[in-house]
């Protein structure tokens, strides 16, 4: 069973049994901003509104971690992650950490 393809953020999944609890799997990534992307991003800033630079930098990070976790998950014979969670912490300034996280489960149908 190596498809993955059940995720949650709650601790079961409707109409699903879980059959065995593999531990917690994790994904991992720190990225830092650009000085070009801190520059267009300030820029930004002082006009106010969406800043597109930072919620692509931020989305794709996030992207990346729940993409290791999944990989995480899958390396253990998961076909599911349940209470999955993101949890994101400033390592240093403008050096972010942003984690993806749950419980990787195998999962029958009911």
């Amino acid at each position: 069973m190596n498809d993955l393809t059940l995720i949650t953020t709650s601790t079961g999944l409707e109409g699903y049994k879980v059959t065995r609890q593999l531990g917690l799997v994790r994904g991992i990534t720190v990225r830092s901003r650009s000085i070009l992307g801190n520059m267009a991003g300030s820029f930004m800033t002082i006009f106010g509104g969406r800043s597109t630079i930072y919620t692509t930098l931020c989305e794709n990070a996030r992207e990346e971690a729940f993409q290791l976790m999944v990989k995480h998950a899958q390396e253990r014979g998961a076909n599911a992650i349940i209470n999955m969670r993101y949890d994101a912490n400033e390592v240093m300034q403008g050096l972010t950490e942003v984690l993806a996280y749950g419980t990787a489960v195998v999962v029958e149908k009911v």
